[in-house]
């Protein structure tokens, strides 16, 4: 996934340089955004969506724990038993629940679609704080009402396309668990160092994606020889750009960034996405998707600016 998305008013853990947050944050904008695109190919390219989601993380993870001992030793790579556990739930819940629906979805659900849905996840992080006792602004709700209606014409629609209701249901299921594991990754104890976070997280995330994929059935529609080199390309670049950079990118903002602005990025991704659906995959784009697309973006807009004015 892409994508995920967090719009918590919680400030930084510590303080890092307004570059290195600008420079992440627009990692998160494009690259993510260009992901939905990388896993409609590699699905389209008939690789299994579970084992080649597996695969993405799992290889980025060997990679990313290669890189680190090599550059400060294996202790650098060394956590608790609690940290662990933090970033195995992590893994579980943005990566094999939340990414995973995604790879399971893009079977039938447009690129752009589909990252127009996870665009709600700020909103499911409202509902989230509402039920912790929190009370939003006025502006926040206005937000959540206009966001969750365009999500709501987009799902019950399909955008007009060949997605089906299932698919749908699956990609609405994935958002909210991204939005859970992005609302309590700070409160679960995760390793400091958050390209540690990150390894340990696509380490555990990979693991449990094989076994799902392993029980949906996918080695037996596995077919090496029947795989297009698009689907090698596309996950290649998933591994590097959509896991490596951007993922990284992203626990790197969890760790030291308002949470209100790393929300930003929520409105960005969809239409970096449903434009290059449009330009690579000639996917179509209906007037429902234009509308509901639109309505979404704005409820999101509003809740971003409505929590960075009260944190302000």
């Amino acid at each position: 996934m892409a994508a995920a998305p967090v719009v918590l008013p919680e400030a930084a853990t510590k303080p890092a340089s307004a570059a290195m947050i600008w420079s992440a944050l627009a990692v998160v904008y494009v690259v993510w955004g260009s992901t939905y695109l990388g896993i409609r190919v590699v699905v389209d390219a008939r690789i299994p969506p579970m084992l080649g989601m597996s695969a993405r993380f799992l290889v980025a993870a060997v990679l990313l724990a290669a890189f680190l001992a090599l550059r400060s030793g294996t202790s650098r790579l060394r956590v608790t038993r609690r940290e662990l556990l933090g970033a195995g739930v992590v893994g579980l819940l943005l990566l094999a629940f939340g990414n995973g629906a995604v790879a399971i979805a893009e079977q039938t659900v447009p690129s752009g679609l589909a990252a127009l849905l996870i665009a709600a996840v700020p909103l499911w992080l409202m509902l989230l704080r509402v039920g912790s006792g929190e009370r939003p602004r006025p502006l926040t709700w206005l937000g959540v009402l206009i966001g969750f209606g365009g999500a709501a014409l987009l799902a019950l629609s399909g955008g007009d396309t060949t997605a089906k209701p299932l698919s749908v249901a699956i990609l609405v299921a994935g958002t909210i668990s991204w939005a859970v594991g992005s609302r309590y990754s700070p409160r679960l104890g995760l390793p400091r160092d958050p390209l540690v976070a990150t390894l340990y997280e696509m380490a555990i995330g990979g693991a449990a994606m094989a076994l799902i994929g392993v029980l949906r059935g996918e080695p037996g529609r596995l077919h090496l020889d029947e795989i297009h080199s698009s689907g090698w390309v596309a996950l290649a670049y998933l591994v590097v750009f959509g896991s490596l950079l951007a993922y990284s990118a992203y626990s790197y903002l969890l760790a030291n960034a308002p949470i209100s602005l790393i929300g930003t990025y929520a409105y960005v991704n969809p239409v970096v996405a449903v434009f290059l659906g449009w330009l690579v995959l000639s996917e179509q784009v209906t007037a429902k998707i234009l509308i509901g697309g639109a309505v979404v973006v704005l409820g999101v807009a509003l809740v971003v600016s409505a929590e960075r004015r009260r944190t302000a």
